[in-house]
């Protein structure tokens, strides 16, 4: 005997997959993880204040 199932379930539950397997294409295609983004940024500060830190001041500023 076949096991009973409820259709509506059936098609969120198919929706619900294609649109995660979608979001992780995208993501793998176009994203970074939180922890990258932030590290890249860390980075750029860290450089940034580097270079401020050597800057000269002139007399006439």
């Amino acid at each position: 005997m076949a096991e009973i199932v409820n259709l509506r379930n059936a098609r969120k539950a198919q929706k619900r997959a294609k649109a995660r397997a979608e979001g992780d294409e995208n993501a793998a295609r176009f994203g970074r993880t939180k922890a990258q983004r932030e590290l890249e940024q860390a980075r750029a500060d860290k450089a940034r204040a580097e270079l401020d830190a050597h800057r000269r001041e002139r007399e006439d500023e």
